[in-house]
């Protein structure tokens, strides 16, 4: 199943040329997830993906560049006469924030439910799970992470047809977990089936100091991103604005043993180069999206996450890993 992380807005506080503030949308099959809806989020969803109809919004906190695409955006889906309804989803403050949305966006005809999360909060979907985990920022923050359930190991179809089961149904119910009749007695998956695979895990973190709480849920994540408000010059000034440094986030990957790091909400005082640069001294499998990017994250067994520089998206042709 496909599992992609579109990334919209990769940029810090205020907005730039070349970077939105805060939005990635999150494909998983036919499954739609943003985190985070910052000014002008709409926008970028038509200068990429087209104005896709996301199935929930996760909002990581209340600060501005971060959810004032919120009332743009609900009030175009009324417009575009969207029906299905939606799920936004944020920590406490949520709902005050949503009614005092409504004077601006006016009646919404769609179902709109708004939930307040808890820090170890989880949503569950078809598959996987939304979990909450608390970060560490000047207002009420969360984190996010999307993690899989685990799959079955492979199918031996030659030891499968050797203790007498050969038929697609009974092949099929041994990979669902279930035991079937064999040539001579029951055959259980034990006997079949290799070792179970870990399902994948994406962990965004929102705006935070580097904290035990993004680490513990960042372990082994497939993909990590994460707050990169700052170079290790100005470390300083990321701990009085509770942001991270690249050499922060870096080192949470590393001591995560996270597959990739992608370092975000950078700010317009820096050059992404020397952004990048500084991660990667700690943490090789480091990439710096720009807007637009995409990174495609497969099944462990079929090799590594990969970004995808979509420059000629956004006109441009500069490379961001």
């Amino acid at each position: 199943m496909e599992l992609s992380v579109a990334f919209l807005g990769t940029g810090g506080t205020v907005p730039s040329a070349l970077r939105s503030t805060a939005s990635i949308l999150l494909t998983r099959g036919g499954h739609r997830i943003m985190v985070d809806c910052g000014e002008g989020t709409q926008r970028q969803l038509r200068l990429s993906t087209g104005l896709v109809q996301v199935d929930e919004i996760y909002l990581t906190h209340l600060h501005l560049d971060h959810c004032l695409g919120l009332p743009g955006l609900l009030k175009t889906y009324d417009l575009n006469e969207r029906v299905e309804p939606l799920t936004v989803y944020g920590p406490a403050g949520m709902a005050n924030f949503y009614e005092t949305i409504t004077g601006i966006t006016g009646r919404i005809r769609y179902p709109v439910e708004v939930i307040e999360l808890g820090e170890e909060d989880a949503v569950t979907g078809e598959g996987f799970a939304v979990e909450a985990f608390p970060v560490e920022h000047r207002t009420r923050a969360l984190g996010y992470a999307l993690v899989e359930e685990g799959r079955p190991g492979r199918l031996d179809p030659e030891e499968a047809a050797r203790l007498g089961v050969t038929s697609g149904p009974d092949l099929g119910a041994l990979q669902k977990g279930e035991t079937v009749q064999g040539a001579s007695g029951p055959v259980s998956p034990a006997q079949v089936l290799g070792e179970a695979r870990p399902g994948r895990r994406v962990v965004v973190t929102g705006d935070t100091a580097p904290c035990q709480a993004t680490l513990m849920a960042a372990a082994d994540a497939d993909l990590l991103v994460h707050d990169s408000s700052f170079t290790s010059e100005d470390v300083g000034r990321a701990r009085e604005t509770a942001h991270s440094t690249a050499t922060d986030a870096a080192e949470i990957a590393r001591d995560a043993n996270a597959r990739m790091l992608a370092l975000v909400h950078i700010s317009a005082r820096y050059h992404v180069r020397e952004v990048l640069e500084e991660a990667r001294s700690v943490f090789r499998d480091t990439v710096a999206p720009r807007d637009f990017d995409l990174i495609e994250i497969p099944f462990r067994e079929r090799g590594e996450p990969q970004l995808v520089d979509r420059g000629a998206v956004r006109g441009q042709g500069d490379s961001a890993s």
